[in-house]
């Protein structure tokens, strides 16, 4: 899919009259462009000299000064930063998706980022040149979108606000912006088009730009000559479709309108829903999506290319789906879009889902506040609290599941002999493991068939104090069991102490709940369940011996605990894990070397980023597990590291 020759002669085998490259790597390949129209098809894009222009930042950078466009001061020498000072960027002048670029607060640490952003832009990009470029601190990341006919027409579609990164990488994406006033908006969408008329530009692009905060001054950072992810906002908030604009534009057809028919509807937000950990630094995840259906919701569009089934891996960015609501308010939109991604049914991988949704729901977010260091401003841990209530309930809803699979498999197998039946839980009694930010959450739950048909459900956990990831105190049986829902039987709070321990944990003070259970409606793929006041409808994914459940709020995982201990993943104490699936690049030190706290251990790169493993505090390391070129799974032991102080007590009781 990346082989020039064989794109092209794929198109011409299939008939095709015209090839549209999307935004993969190839979107701005002027080799790409001009092989296309050397084999006689259209090219659905700039010409390939623009491509080449704005495809090299440095370059970009010198049309945007001569056609009059603010830029930052920049360096092309590495190694003489000039009057760029400090904090600055290392840049790749080639590519673009946030790799290849390095924040650089420190001189001391200039060498260094410059070496990994030429790894990474050679990997990417083909290319390891690298620039310098001043940081600003406290800005916002607006882009124009500009269209450009053959016929000399060239206008803007407004702006987009993609202030929310990680890794450079844009998560949320909005427009308008709340940052852009009209006067502003005509100031940098002339500068845009300026800049586009400089270089004869002709169809879809996006000038992008870096506003400051503070001062309200604007900026040249540089132009993407494809279509960019997020152009679906500006699609719901100007009612013009971008990719059938291209396709007239590459058909030789006039825009047909000018800068004055431009109208703006309301707010559009879309989200990116990545598979990450954003308690683990956004690391990506990899797996196989068990569970994956959007909920049909009202002004809120799904874009993705998975499904339930689809593997999720290490060669291809993480981005599962982009998720884009309009309505006539920023505040609605907002709201919208939370509640689409809360009501997703996904399981079997994890994902920045319960981030995006804290992000949306927060006070920065709503009040505007969406500067590039937002993401710094929220602690993304947060975003994945669940009340110890809340695991009960769901916890409740999967043994209820559990219990009608085995009655529907035992009527369905009862000619079978018993001993070769596939059991999942012992009779009316469920252990289990609910997945939280913080870890499993083990919670007991026994059950008892009543005569009518329902059950008598009562779960348990060993008493905790609130954790990130799990409430112990907000949403407490005692408020849930006080107001019952109406024509319930009323459920009784049950609380004991110095119970028997629960999930393995002897002697332990359990708390719990106890209360009528009512299945209303089961099927293989979902539950309709009430218990303790609450009717809930779950969607539900069997994945092994994992229960997905979408109910109204999230998808909560649901394990049942083995009877018999997991196996050890053989990692001694004082080990390091690799965070994520990956190839070892380097490996700094040698066993029985002393390090200092931060210092670098082990490189390694995964989804086409470098990661640095670095000890935790002085002390030394004992043996190093892994060679360079190695491939390690998640949790795969790297090394084995002593802290200092546990080293000098060692040679203090050796001496």
């Amino acid at each position: 899919y990346l082989e020039v020759d064989a794109v092209v002669a794929a198109a011409v085998e299939a008939g095709a009259d015209a090839v549209h490259p999307g935004y993969g790597f190839l979107a701005e390949n002027a080799g790409f462009a001009r092989a296309v129209t050397a084999a006689g098809l259209v090219w659905v894009g700039p010409g390939p000299e623009a491509i080449e222009t704005m495809g090299d930042k440095l370059a970009a950078k010198a049309a945007a000064e001569a056609a009059g466009v603010p830029t930052l001061p920049s360096s092309e020498d590495p190694g003489d930063p000039g009057d760029v000072g400090f904090p600055l960027m290392v840049k790749a002048a080639a590519g673009g998706g946030g790799k290849g670029m390095r924040l650089v607060s420190d001189p001391a640490n200039l060498a260094e980022a410059m070496a990994a952003a030429r790894r990474e832009a050679l990997g990417g990009f083909g290319d390891d040149t690298v620039f310098l470029e001043r940081y600003l601190r406290r800005c916002r990341h607006i882009e124009v979108q500009i269209l450009g006919d053959a016929h000399g027409s060239v206008l803007h579609l407004g702006e987009r606000e993609c202030s929310i990164q990680r890794r450079h990488q844009k998560i949320i994406e909005e427009s308008p912006s709340t940052a852009v006033d009209d006067a502003l908006r005509a100031a940098v969408g002339d500068a845009a088009v300026r800049l586009a008329q400089s270089i004869g530009y002709c169809s879809a692009g996006t000038v992008e730009l870096l506003l400051d905060d503070d001062t309200g001054e604007f900026f040249f950072l540089e132009v993407n000559t494809r279509l960019q992810v997020e152009h679906p906002v500006t699609e719901e908030v100007t009612g013009i479709d971008l990719v059938r604009e291209q396709l007239r534009i590459a058909a030789g057809e006039p825009l047909g309108y000018g800068q004055a028919d431009i109208a703006y509807r309301g707010h559009a937000v879309e989200a990116r829903l990545y598979a990450e950990d954003p308690a683990s630094g956004f690391l990506p995840a990899v797996g196989t999506l068990a569970a994956f259906s959007p909920p049909a919701e009202p002004a809120v569009r799904w874009d993705s290319g998975v499904e339930a089934g689809s593997e999720v891996g290490l060669d291809f960015d993480p981005m599962l789906a982009k998720v884009i609501a309009h309505a006539p308010t920023r505040a609605e939109a907002a709201g919208r879009l939370a509640l689409a991604l809360e009501r997703l049914h996904i399981g079997g991988v994890t994902t920045n889902r319960h981030f995006l949704v804290a992000a949306l729901r927060s006070e920065a977010f709503l009040a505007g506040d969406t500067t590039t260091d937002f993401i710094e401003r929220i602690d993304p841990s947060r975003a994945a609290t669940l009340t110890l209530a809340e695991c009960w309930q769901t916890a409740v809803a999967a043994a209820m599941w559990l219990q009608a699979a085995e009655r529907q498999e035992a009527r369905t197998l009862r000619w079978m002999p018993s001993g070769w039946r596939h059991g999942r839980l012992p009779p009316e009694r469920a252990e289990l493991a609910v997945e939280t930010a913080a870890g499993p959450v083990e919670v007991r739950v026994s059950y008892r068939p009543q005569r009518d048909g329902s059950f008598t459900a009562r779960a348990e956990s060993a008493e905790q104090p609130a954790v990130d990831g799990v409430e112990a105190t907000a949403g407490s049986p005692e408020e849930s069991a006080e107001q019952p829902a109406a024509g319930a039987v009323e459920a009784t709070a049950d609380m004991a102490a110095g119970s028997p321990g629960v999930g393995g944990v002897e002697q332990a003070d359990v708390v719990g709940v106890e209360a009528a259970a009512t299945v209303a409606t089961w099927s293989p793929n979902g539950l309709d369940l009430k218990w303790d006041g609450r009717r809930v409808r779950y969607a539900v994914t069997e994945d092994g011996e994992r229960l997905h459940l979408t109910g109204d709020s999230e998808t909560v995982t649901v394990a049942v605990v083995p009877r018999f201990g997991a196996p050890d993943r053989g990692l001694a104490a004082g080990g390091f894990a690799a965070p994520m699936p990956g190839v070892i690049i380097e490996v700094r030190v040698t066993p029985g070397e002393q390090v200092a706290g931060g210092s670098t251990l082990v490189v390694m790169e995964g989804m086409k980023m470098e990661h640095h493993v670095t000890a935790p505090c002085d002390g030394k390391v004992v043996e190093v597990l892994v060679n360079p070129g190695d491939q390690v799974d998640n949790g795969s032991p790297l090394l084995v590291f002593e802290a200092a102080e546990a080293s000098a007590a060692e040679d203090s009781d050796g001496g």
